[in-house]
């Protein structure tokens, strides 16, 4: 399941979009679910994922991305409704879920604070693993993890500003606060062996909470392995033979893609050079990788999610690791200073970057034709 050094590097993604309709209003993907392949239903109601298959270069994940939303776009255009690319719905009192096992386990292990990751849409970056370097792989991608500020796209939640990554404090700091180790980043691993051992600890964990909250142990098994029981943000996917970043929101596709291909680069690039951690600094050179100590990291990212690259630290790290900072262009910022915001003008925002969503798609259109 690992590619050679020789083979091209694989990567994949997932796309969370909200769905609304000519008012802006949240609603059911409907029809949209069946416009496409790799178009599916989340677990709330006004959400639709699309996912691509794992593709060779980052031109056929462009294609192949664009593809399936323009499909979806069509038949949204037809239907009324709309895809909108922002981490949260800027404003909504109340998301509704879809009802299964699945939710209903989740709800009783985490309790009331469930309903923040309900406000979440988000991005899954897939990354093939290298034969022998899936370790190197996973800790390099806990180190780059600030680079979720790179397409922060809503400092909102229920129209206040809570930080420049809304969607990523909701899930770290305040959904999963009380079981941290399911959604919290965790710290760096020595070998395959290690991440394992942390899986089945969590599962079990997870296990034991929802039999002490009353589910069925039978219901908990069916409904999650332990690779499928954390939401951690970094993870290693033996079922699908990659490494997973799970850290960045929704976004423009454009945005996507760039981000999938600069994570791709770093991540699918560790071939024989030496990664070391050390220091709180890190640095990207031609023979070595230096990835900074775990409790740096951590800081790197407490500022991501506060301020996105706003905070220059943040922005001095990423360029330290390889990243043109400046190539990027997060929705939050554009959106960010109009707090509080009314129900009203949320509704008006998610029209204007549905509308972006479109342009940025047609804008791909054009330069692929040209």
């Amino acid at each position: 399941m690992s590619v050679h050094d020789s083979e091209p590097i694989r990567q994949s993604v997932e796309v969370e979009y909200w769905v609304i309709d000519e008012d802006g209003r949240l609603v059911d993907p409907g029809p949209l679910v069946e416009a496409t392949p790799g178009a599916e239903r989340e677990f709330v109601e006004p959400v639709l994922e699309i996912k691509t298959t794992p593709c060779g270069t980052t031109a056929d994940l462009r294609e192949e991305l664009l593809g399936r939303i323009r499909t979806v776009l069509e038949l949204a255009a037809e239907l009324g409704k709309g895809l909108v690319p922002l981490a949260t719905p800027i404003y909504a009192d109340e998301i509704q879920e879809l009802p299964s096992d699945r939710t209903r386990v989740q709800n009783c292990v985490v309790g009331e604070d469930f309903e923040y990751v309900r406000h979440c849409a988000g991005t899954h970056i897939h990354v093939e693993q290298r034969l022998g370097r899936a370790v190197d792989q996973l800790n390099a991608l806990v180190a780059i993890d600030p680079a979720l500020a790179l397409v922060s796209s809503s400092p909102y939640f229920r129209g206040q500003r809570i930080a420049d990554g809304a969607r990523s404090k909701l899930y770290r700091w305040m959904a999963y606060n009380s079981v941290p180790h399911q959604g919290w980043l965790w710290s760096y691993v020595s070998d395959e062996a290690e991440w394992n051992r942390r899986l089945e600890r969590r599962y079990e964990d997870f296990v034991t909470a929802a039999v002490d909250a009353g589910i069925d142990r039978h219901t908990v098994e069916a409904n999650f392995d332990p690779e499928s029981a954390v939401w951690t943000p970094v993870q290693l996917r033996g079922e699908f033979g990659t490494v997973e970043w799970r850290s960045p929101d929704t976004a423009l596709p454009s945005q996507v893609v760039q981000l999938t291909d600069d994570v791709t680069d770093f991540v699918g690039g560790l071939r024989n050079t030496d990664v070391r951690i050390d220091g709180d600094t890190g640095r990207v050179t031609d023979d070595e990788v230096v990835l900074p100590e775990f409790d740096a990291v951590l800081d790197y990212v407490d500022d991501a999610i506060r301020e996105g690259t706003a905070d220059a630290e943040v922005c001095a790290y990423l360029d330290r690791m390889g990243f043109d900072v400046d190539a990027y262009d997060p929705i939050s910022q554009e959106v960010d200073g109009r707090e509080p915001v009314s129900p009203e003008t949320a509704r008006e925002l998610r029209l204007e970057y549905a509308d972006r969503l479109e342009r940025d798609v047609r804008r791909a259109d054009r330069a692929r034709l040209d």
